[in-house]
């Protein structure tokens, strides 16, 4: 069974179309990454499978169920860190859990979930008094009540420091690990490059790629950039290695050579320098971050994958 099936999904407001024909299919048990820039529809996406808006067109099914018929259902299964949460200011790090507890009427042990999110000493220190990362690891905390079947993280990582948001990720993967789906949506590329299995991304509301970040550096350019360093290079030296198969892109700034190829092109590459009588020194290879395959996607690349 699919954690999230969204079939033709589209949501007006007036005359502005926030997603359209959206189909995306995501497994039980997969940490999915949902990525785009702001006003691409992310935010619009995740408040349909939550009922918190309803699609114009198309079906929304979340955990097998239809996330408007069910909503009820759905959101006791599914634990849920929104961006920009506001904690009650007077209430405990403890009560804030408690009340998640309550809310979903399960047996759940907050002490055991602030511990588990890095915040047990604050338990009995009122919210308002929380740093802007303690408050996101209190609302992880409020999340994970009763081991939810499907986790709904927006911008997890927001405030976090960079151990927290190490934490953050092996929380992600032990959840996953558990069984639990996990649909992630954030700004913070390498997070998501670090944890999530395939990633979505989201362009004027249309799903403009779908796949593993390795699929999609294979999509977009072979997957791999060569930085050849030389004693001096130019332009005019360049143009046999654009001439290449597998070459994509080639550019110098004199004592760098940088170019995006397959990953069999890489010897001729170098080949075709040393015929232009340049003086390789050294070279290295880097897989394209997920950084540059988002760029390549946002920004009117058109790739099937």
């Amino acid at each position: 069974m699919a954690a999230i099936d969204l079939d033709g999904v589209t949501k007006r407001f007036g005359d502005v179309t926030a997603v359209s024909d959206l189909d995306l299919t995501v497994p039980e048990g997969e940490v999915f990454g949902f990525l785009g820039p702001n006003g691409a529809g992310k935010s619009t996406t995740i408040n349909m499978l939550l009922d918190f808006v309803r699609p114009s067109a198309g079906e929304v099914r979340v955990l097998g169920l239809d996330a408007e018929r069910n909503s009820v259902a759905v959101r006791r299964r599914t634990g849920v860190l929104p961006e920009g949460y506001g904690v009650y200011d007077r209430l405990t790090g403890r009560k804030h859990v408690e009340f998640a507890v309550r809310s979903k009427e399960v047996d759940a042990d907050p002490d055991a979930l602030l511990d588990r999110v890095g915040i047990a000493d604050a338990a009995d220190r009122a919210a308002g008094g929380y740093s802007k990362g303690m408050r996101q690891r209190l609302v992880l905390a409020m999340a994970l009540v009763g081991d939810p079947d499907l986790l709904i993280l927006d911008e997890p990582s927001s405030g976090l420091d960079p151990g927290g948001a190490r934490e953050m990720r092996d929380i992600v993967r032990a959840e996953a690990d558990r069984g639990a789906t996990v649909f992630f949506s954030s700004h913070v590329l390498g997070q998501v490059e670090a944890v999530c299995d395939r990633v979505g991304i989201l362009r004027e509301g249309e799903l403009v790629a779908k796949d593993s970040i390795e699929g999609l550096r294979e999509a977009v350019d072979g997957g791999e950039t060569l930085s050849v360093t030389v004693d001096a290079a130019s332009e005019a030296d360049l143009e046999a290695v654009r001439a290449l198969g597998g070459v994509t892109a080639a550019s110098t700034d004199g004592g760098t050579v940088t170019v995006s190829c397959e990953a069999d092109a890489k010897t001729a590459v170098i080949g075709a320098l040393e015929e232009a009588d340049v003086t390789v020194k050294d070279f290295q290879t880097e897989e394209t971050s997920l950084e540059d395959l988002f760029i390549a996607y946002t920004e009117g690349t058109e790739v099937s994958a």
